[in-house]
C-alpha cells in the first residue's frame, strides 16, 4: 500500500481523515465514552493507588488507556451491530475523550498526593516515625468528605493558569510534549485498518499478561501465611543478602514498571540500593549508641531512619535543583531556536495545502487550524483563575485550620510561574519537576507557619495546592482534566487507607524493588535486541498487563488482611543451622 500524502512530507495521517468533518464536542463527549471513562478510570485508579502505596513509583499508562478505550467502545459497537441496533460510528475523538479522562483520573493518584502529603498528615505516619505528637494540630485524618471537597477546590485552578500560555508553547515555540504526541499518533493509527489489527493483538497480549499476573498473585498469596513467608521471599543471592533486602521478588508490578521506566532510572535505583543497603546502613548501624540512641522505637526518625530518610531527601533535592538549572538552560536555548522559526511558521497557518519552504507538514497545518479555531479567551481564563483562587483562599482554611487565608493566597500568587516553568520543561524534555517544587514549598511554608501552629499539616496542605496547579498545568498540555478523578480517587483512597495496613509505612524501598525493575529492563533490552519493532509495539502493553494484574489483586488482598483471613500455608527459607534447631525443638514437642 502506498503511503498517503505528499512525497515531500512523508506519510500523512490527517489526509486519511481529510474528508471527515470535526464533530462538535457533544458528539465527542458521548454517554458511552463517559461510561467507559468511569469504568476504566476506577480500575486504573485502583492500580495506581496500589503503586503509590507500595512503591511510590508511578509509570505513564497513556498508551494503555487509549488502547483499552478503543477496545471497550469497539466491542460495544460490534455488539450493537450484531443485535441490529442503530449506533453512531466510533470516532477517534471519542477515543481521545476516554483516554484523557482515564489518564486524568490515574495521574491524579500521584499529583494529588494520595501516596505522599495526604498520608503524611495522618496519625499512622506520626506513630510510625515517632514525631512525639500523634494528635493535635500537626495531625489530620484524611476523611472522605474533606478530601473530596479539597480536591474539587484545587484541581481545576491549574487548567486556567496555563490556558493563556498554551498558544505560545504549542504554536509559537512548537513544543513536542512527547508522551501526549505519541499517544495521539497511536490513537490515530487505531482508526486505520492496519492499526486496528495491531490494536487487537495488543489487547489480546495485555489481557493475557494481566490474567497471568493476577493468578500468579493469587497463587503466591496461599503460601504467605506468616512474616517473611511466601514465594516472593526467595533468598536468590543467599540468606546474608536476603537479610539486607537483596533478593528476587519477581513482582509483576515492579517488573512491569521496570519495562516502562528508562534504563537510567532503574540502574540508578539499583546502584543506590547497593551503596545504601550494602555499605552505608551497615556502617551506620555500628554507630548505634554513639551517633543515635540505642533504645528508640523502630522506625523513629531520631534513629538510623533519620539518616536514611533525610540523607535521601538531601540527594533528591540536590539533584532536583541541578536538573532545574539544566532544564532552564535548555529551555532558553529552545525558546531562542523557536523564535527564529516562529515568523515563518505563522505564515503557513492560513493555507492547509501550501508547503511554504517545508516549514510545516500538512498534518501540522491541519491540526494547528483546529487548535486555533477552538480556544478559551485569555481574559476569561485569568478571571476564572482569580475566581477559583479566591474561592479556595476562603474555603481551604475552613477545611484545614492550620492554614490561614494569606498562606493560600500567597501560594496562588506564585503558582502560575512554577506552572509555566514545569509545563515548558515537560514540553521540551518530558521532565516533570512538580515533586521538587513541592518539597521546596513544604520547607518554606513549614518554617513560615511554625510547628506550634500546625506547620506539619499546614505546609502539606499548601504543598497540595501548589502541586495541583503545577501538575495539572503540565498535564493539561496533552490531556484535558475532567473532574472524574475528584470523585473516583478519594473513594478509592478511602478504601485503601482503611483496609491497606501498610499504607504510608514504607518510607523507603528495599533493594528487591530495584532488582525487579532491572529484571524488567533486562527483558525489554533482550527483546529489543531480537525484535526492535515488536518490543516497541508490544513491550509497554505487556508491562501494563503485568502492572494491572498485580494491582487488581491488591484490593481483595487488603480486604482479606483487614478481616483476618490468613493464607493456609507458610513457606519460609532459613539457614541449615536454624533448621536443625527447629527440627530438634519439634521433635521434643512431639515426644511430649
Amino acid at each position: 500500500m502506498e503511503p498517503i500524502g505528499d512525497p515531500r512530507e512523508g506519510p500523512s495521517t490527517e489526509r486519511a481523515f481529510e474528508e471527515q468533518t470535526i464533530p462538535p464536542w457533544t458528539e465527542q463527549v458521548t454517554p458511552r465514552a463517559v461510561v467507559a471513562s468511569l469504568v476504566l478510570g476506577a480500575a486504573f485508579s485502583g492500580v495506581m493507588m496500589n503503586l503509590v502505596f507500595t512503591s511510590g513509583i508511578v509509570p505513564t499508562l497513556n498508551i494503555t488507556a487509549g488502547l483499552l478505550g478503543f477496545f471497550l467502545l469497539k466491542a460495544w459497537t460490534r455488539l450493537l451491530d450484531k443485535l441490529g441496533v442503530f449506533y453512531e460510528p466510533f470516532t477517534r475523538h471519542e477515543n481521545v475523550v476516554v483516554q484523557t479522562c482515564v489518564v486524568a483520573c490515574a495521574s491524579m493518584t500521584y499529583s494529588g498526593g494520595f501516596g505522599s502529603y495526604l498520608l503524611a498528615m495522618d496519625h499512622r505516619t506520626a506513630e510510625k516515625i515517632n514525631t512525639g505528637e500523634v494528635h493535635g494540630r500537626n495531625v489530620s485524618e484524611p476523611t472522605l468528605p474533606r478530601i473530596m471537597a479539597f480536591y474539587f477546590l484545587i484541581s481545576f485552578v491549574g487548567i486556567l493558569a496555563i490556558i493563556p500560555m498554551r498558544k505560545t508553547m504549542i504554536i509559537r515555540h512548537r513544543l513536542t510534549f512527547p508522551s501526549g504526541s505519541a499517544t495521539a499518533h497511536l490513537i490515530n493509527s487505531f482508526h486505520t485498518p492496519y492499526g486496528a489489527m495491531q490494536a487487537k493483538k495488543q489487547v489480546s497480549l495485555m489481557i493475557q499478561s494481566c490474567l497471568g499476573s493476577f493468578f500468579v498473585s493469587i497463587f503466591q498469596w496461599f503460601y504467605s501465611g506468616g512474616p517473611h513467608c511466601g514465594m516472593t521471599f526467595f533468598p536468590s543471592f543467599g540468606l546474608a543478602a536476603f537479610n539486607r533486602g537483596f533478593y528476587l521478588n519477581l513482582n509483576g508490578t515492579y517488573v512491569g514498571v521496570g519495562m516502562i521506566s528508562p534504563y537510567l532510572i532503574n540502574i540508578s535505583m539499583l546502584v543506590g540500593a547497593i551503596v545504601s543497603w550494602g555499605f552505608m546502613w551497615p556502617y551506620i548501624e555500628t554507630k548505634e549508641g554513639s551517633w543515635y540512641a540505642a533504645d528508640l522505637q523502630e522506625g523513629s526518625l531520631r534513629g538510623i531512619n533519620g539518616y536514611k530518610v533525610f540523607g535521601a531527601i538531601g540527594m533528591i533535592l540536590g539533584d532536583g535543583i541541578f536538573q532545574l538549572v539544566v532544564i532552564m538552560v535548555r529551555t532558553l536555548q529552545t525558546m531562542r531556536h523557536h523564535q527564529l522559526e516562529a515568523a515563518e511558521a505563522l505564515r503557513s497557518f492560513s493555507d492547509a495545502n501550501a508547503v511554504p519552504r517545508n516549514v510545516l507538514s500538512f498534518d501540522d497545518r491541519r491540526r494547528t487550524q483546529v487548535f486555533l479555531r477552538e480556544h478559551v479567551p485569555g481574559t476569561l481564563a485569568m478571571g476564572g483563575y482569580a475566581a477559583l483562587a479566591l474561592l479556595s483562599t476562603v474555603a481551604i482554611p475552613h477545611l484545614y485550620g492550620q492554614v490561614r487565608h494569606y498562606h493560600v493566597a500567597t501560594a496562588y500568587v506564585f503558582a502560575p510561574l512554577l506552572a509555566f516553568c514545569n509545563a515548558y520543561g515537560t514540553g521540551v524534555a518530558e521532565t516533570n519537576f512538580a515533586a521538587q517544587y513541592s518539597k521546596l514549598v513544604i520547607l518554606l511554608f513549614a518554617s513560615w507557619i511554625g510547628y506550634g501552629n500546625g506547620g506539619v499539616v499546614g505546609s502539606l496542605v499548601i504543598c497540595g495546592v501548589v502541586s495541583s496547579v503545577v501538575s495539572t498545568a503540565s498535564d493539561f498540555m496533552s490531556d484535558f482534566k475532567t473532574g472524574i478523578g475528584c470523585v473516583v480517587n478519594p473513594a478509592v483512597f478511602t478504601v485503601f487507607h482503611h483496609f491497606y495496613e501498610e499504607a504510608g509505612n514504607k518510607i523507603y524501598q528495599v533493594p528487591a524493588v530495584a532488582i525487579d525493575m532491572c529484571v524488567g529492563s533486562l527483558v525489554l533490552y533482550l527483546w529489543t535486541r531480537s525484535d526492535r519493532d515488536g518490543a516497541q509495539a508490544f513491550g509497554p502493553v505487556l508491562a501494563s498487563g503485568l502492572i494491572c494484574g498485580d494491582g487488581l489483586f491488591s484490593i481483595p488482598y487488603a480486604l482479606l488482611a483487614r478481616y483476618g483471613v490468613t493464607p493456609p500455608i507458610c513457606i519460609r527459607f532459613v539457614a541449615r543451622e536454624q533448621n536443625d534447631k527447629l527440627d530438634a525443638y519439634l521433635a521434643t514437642v512431639l515426644e511430649k
